[in-house]
């Protein structure tokens, strides 16, 4: 009986389907245990095999849960708004809602793709997924309860005292009988101070907008990343070096009105959270930097001759008489105010040239020094000296205050700054105020010196300076001791379509809320997916998109006579692709509730998620951002948990085997100028030909195309890589099909081409990159499922080493694991069918099984997966050699198989006789007795040399071994009739015989 994998995976795939073998209860008396993948953007490209990596970790834990008698949930579903849907959309005039589910679901688009569909690619290699509980965060089923959750954050507030979001009722009661002077609440910069007559006086619309400034979602003017190639603004993370993640194209920064969430307002609950929960230190670290607690003062700076002052975050207080000059980020508002007549062009040029630099570009380059002096002086709150005021993109508008005391004695960048303009206009030398030699390089340190050249802190410490400094700030009124923090405000719009609409309405430019029971507000159909004509967000477009508060639905403009009276227009921007992904844990447990995002009992229940798997690219976005929605939500009594997820773990990247041919890239020297270079042969070089040899081959073809013209190769003349798809090599030997590399629609240039070989044969060269489309290094899992089974595929991918690291794919390495699970089959059949029998298993067969069950079982709690699997391996070996066919060692093996190879455990599981599946029989467990040793395998030396090794009994004596020994016809013949002069014994280690 053969072992065909085709036949057996589809047949439990289709088993677990039927039998919903995996779906959760949110009632049992088991305990819980909730397994959760980052949940996939659906492209239309589908799965390559570094995709599924993670999941089959998942996966392993969850099913060995199941074993271990938990009830387990581990769902799926597809994070499917997002950029690229939309850009594919505007490219090929199709819907994204019609590409997200073709790429979910599989089939043929509409510009004729084959589109193979993430569920039946997941589907295939054996995930044990709850899909009852499926979600999809574009479908309106779901982001109505995101819109909810919006609705929630603009009608709370956020408290210091008590730190925690409170209901904005209870805001507008304390506004009614004492004002603001008395609260302490985190809200925008600069809120003027009112009592309750002035609160009670104002208009609804005065009212409303004080109410803006304390909102947890608010709009505000900002600073944004703003690509205009794709019509959108982008966070941070989805920028790189300078230009869109996505395209590559160019960003810049400018002030646009945005909805924002005051994360600021968690930061220090994120900060401490971290202590909570169980992720890697380099993780926690990253959110950390991340949120950038900075412990020091503000200080107020006037400018002179005019009413402007700078307030200053700085962490070195006590270096406040070392301030050399003072630098604004370019964004300031104060730059246009403060700048004068005479630096105005060079201050204008400076800022416009900063736009097209990132932020986090600008942090990065540390070498680049670049700044404009402003023209301006402000003033020394002590020494009342002026001080001149620069511009400077190392310094950034949203962090801190925007503006920077510049101390050069005592910061690199600073010093590096003063020392680049140093005897231009507005640059003074530097003040030291440190007893430190600082010709060369700033003294940075916090200790190690004495403050000098300082008033009355010469002679004090950093520690003693900072607590002097500040009481003496505060007592002039120029400033205080604060906590700062890097975190910023998360813009929540984008100018795009694909997204959740924001369920807002303006009355006379005030946003308001839809009600609940409204929801949702569903994404409206549109001829044109980009902006408008006069640049309006792409729902612009919309024929209908205005709320009428009579009807309480979404309709047509207004008439003039109507405009503005119950008819009013709708918010035109959609949320980022961050909102849906910021809550989805929470929607599994409760996947089909019409009414809430999920019921208390379900919350209540599953609480959180206990193990998270995914990429660490989500460190600093998506994993502060859910943290931040999770911790608000238990703020309203609604997340039963603070933190919502226990234990996360990254997995590392799959790394693709690209593959190369070299075309030589012509240099001719001669009479170069008399030949048309358009001739000049496309030649493409196998790996290893010889220099010198290509060399001359290619002077001969010289001399053969362009027959006395006297061309030379240049020097200059080398060969380029370029990828080629791997469908068109032989995986293990690198061979190039040459003819099917011609046909090749991607290198139809090459059609005509001339071959170098090697021995006859066209080698590729080969490296690990990234498993990229653009790299044509992507292995589909398809085929390896198709050629080898999923199995097989579990099996090696949790073989190619430790879950968290990267690690290059070899197909050829899949050949060795296909084997092993022939090798497994074998145990269990012959080509005559089963041949299990029922008779005691040895002691050597036991050890086997149970020293697997050991090492497994610590592997799986450990999540070192890929040692399990070469202990699968010793152990069939070992079982093979003692040729085991026992029922007692087989099925205990057929079920600690089950969490990585599913498959054909089950099969194995059922022709042993059982029902059902194996996905609940309970794990083995580990019996020490079977691995305690017995015997040992002693060693027998003659003075010293290892002639022979004897089995004994551990416990035996000195002198019973010695007996036996003595007796032994191989020690018979070594000692021909002699007498060994001493006979030296270590029970359990040694037999010496000497002379």
């Amino acid at each position: 009986m053969k072992y065909f994998h085709e036949q057996i995976e589809a047949k439990w795939q289709n088993y677990w389907a039927d039998n919903q073998t995996f779906a959760a209860s949110n009632q049992s008396t088991k305990p819980k245990y909730y397994v959760l993948d980052m949940f996939p953007y659906p492209s239309g490209a589908g799965l390559h095999v570094g995709h599924p990596l993670g999941y089959i970790a998942s996966d392993i834990v969850a099913r060995y849960k199941r074993h271990k008698g938990f009830n387990v949930l581990h769902p799926q579903g597809y994070d499917s708004f997002g950029l690229p849907a939309e850009q594919y959309a505007i490219q090929t005039g199709q819907h994204p809602a019609d590409t997200t589910r073709m790429n979910i679901e599989g089939g043929v688009d509409k510009s004729g793709n084959v589109i193979q569909g993430y569920r039946n690619q997941l589907d295939k290699i054996g995930f044990s997924f709850d899909w009852s509980r499926e979600v999809r965060t574009s479908n309106p089923d779901y982001y109505k309860h995101t819109q909810w959750i919006f609705i929630q954050l603009f009608e709370s507030y956020y408290c210091k005292v008590a730190d925690k979001a409170y209901p904005i009722t209870e805001l507008i009661k304390v506004f009614k009988a004492e004002g603001n002077s008395n609260v302490d609440l985190v809200c925008d910069e600069g809120v003027a101070l009112f009592s309750a007559a002035q609160w009670n006086s104002y208009s609804s619309e005065e009212q409303q907008e004080i109410l803006l400034k304390y909102r947890l979602t608010y709009l505000a003017e900002t600073e944004v990343n703003w690509c205009s190639a794709l019509g959108t603004v982008l966070a941070n993370d989805e920028i790189v070096n300078g230009v869109s993640e996505r395209g590559g194209h160019p960003v810049v920064r400018k002030k646009m009105t945005q909805w924002s969430m005051r994360i600021s307002a968690y930061a220090e609950r994120l900060l401490q959270g971290l202590n909570e929960i169980d992720w890697t230190e380099s993780l926690k670290e990253s959110q950390r930097n991340w949120i950038g607690k900075s412990v020091g003062a503000t200080v107020e700076f006037t400018i002179r001759n005019s009413q402007f002052t700078i307030p200053v975050f700085t962490t070195r207080p006590d270096t406040i008489f070392g301030v050399t000059f003072m630098t604004l980020a370019p964004e300031h508002d104060l730059v246009s105010k403060i700048t004068t007549p005479e630096q105005e062009a060079a201050v204008q040029a400076y800022v416009q040239a900063t736009t097209k630099r990132s932020e986090r570009e600008r942090m990065a380059d540390v070498k680049t020094i670049s700044g404009v002096f402003t023209g301006a002086y402000a003033q020394h709150p002590f020494t009342r000296e002026p001080i001149p005021v620069w511009i400077g993109d190392y310094v950034l508008a949203g962090y801190g205050t925007g503006a920077v005391m510049a101390v050069p004695c005592g910061d690199e960048r600073d010093y590096a700054f003063a020392n680049f303009f140093k005897g231009t206009n507005g640059m003074p030398e530097i003040k030291n105020i440190f007893n430190q030699d600082i010709s060369k390089e700033a003294f940075g340190a916090k200790e190690g010196f004495e403050i000098v050249n300082s008033d009355f802190l010469d002679g004090l410490g950093y520690k003693k300076a900072t607590e002097k400094v500040i009481e003496a700030l505060v007592e002039l009124g120029a400033g205080k001791a604060k906590v700062n923090y890097r975190l910023r405000d998360a813009v929540f719009s984008r100018q795009r379509y694909w997204g959740e609409p924001f369920p807002v309405y303006y009355v006379n430019g005030l946003p308001q809320m839809i009600d609940k029971k409204h929801l949702p507000i569903i994404l409206p159909e549109v001829e044109k997916y980009l902006p408008t004509e006069d640049g309006q967000p792409p729902l612009g477009n919309a024929k209908e998109w205005y709320w009428n508060t009579k009807t309480n639905a979404v309709s047509a403009p207004p008439s003039e006579e109507l405009a503005e009276t119950f008819i009013f227009p709708l918010e035109l921007n959609t949320m980022p692709g961050w909102a849906g992904s910021s809550w989805y844990w929470m929607r599994y447990m409760d996947a089909h509730n019409e009414q809430e995002f999920a019921s208390k009992e379900a919350l209540d229940y599953w609480q959180n998620v206990d193990l998270y798997i995914g990429g660490s690219e989500h460190a600093t976005g998506h994993l502060l951002y859910a943290r931040f929605w999770n911790k608000f939500l238990k703020d309203i009594g609604y997340a039963p948990t603070e933190e919502p997820f226990k234990k996360l773990i990254n997995q590392g990247m799959i790394l693709g085997m690209s593959a190369f041919v070299y075309r030589v890239m012509w240099n001719i020297s001669g009479n170069s100028e008399l030949f048309d270079q358009t001739k000049l042969p496309n030649i493409l070089v196998s790996k290893n030909v010889d220099k010198t040899m290509l060399n001359v081959k290619l002077q001969n073809i010289l001399d053969e195309k362009f027959d006395g013209l006297n061309l030379y190769i240049g020097e200059g003349c080398h060969l380029n890589p370029i990828h080629v798809d791997l469908s068109v090599i032989n995986d293990i030997t690198n061979e190039l099909d040459i003819e099917a590399f011609k046909k090749h629609p991607l290198y139809s240039d090459y059609k005509d081409a001339e071959f170098i070989l090697e021995d006859g044969k066209y080698i590729v060269g080969r490296e690990v990159e990234k498993m990229s489309k653009s790299k044509y290094n992507v292995v589909n899992p398809d085929d390896i499922c198709n050629d080898y089974g999923a199995d097989t595929l579990r099996l090696y991918e949790m073989f190619l080493g430790p879950l968290e690291q990267a690690k290059p794919w070899n197909t050829a390495g899949i050949t060795g694991v296909f084997g092993f699970l022939k090798k497994l089959w074998k145990l269990y059949f012959d080509d005559n069918g089963l041949i299990v029998t029922n008779d005691e298993p040895t002691a050597e067969m036991y050890k086997s099984l149970h020293k697997t069950i050991k090492k497994v079982t610590e592997d799986i709690e450990n999540f070192s997966f890929n040692t399990s699997v070469s202990q699968f391996m010793i152990c069939v070996n070992e079982l093979q050699q003692l040729k085991c066919h026992h029922r007692a060692v087989l099925e205990p093996l057929a079920i600690i198989m089950s969490p990585y190879a599913p498959h054909i455990a089950e099969e194995l599981w059922s022709q042993l006789g059982h029902q059902g599946s194996v996905a609940t029989v309970a794990f083995p467990i580990y019996e020490e007795k079977y691995l305690v040793e017995s015997e040992k395998e002693y060693p027998v030396s003659f003075n010293g040399k290892m002639r022979f090794t004897i089995k004994l009994p551990l416990d035996l004596t000195a002198a019973q071994i010695e007996e036996i020994i003595m007796k032994d016809e191989r020690t018979i013949t070594q000692l021909a009739g002699n007498t060994p002069k001493k006979v030296i014994i270590v029970p359990g280690k040694i037999i010496n015989l000497v002379g």
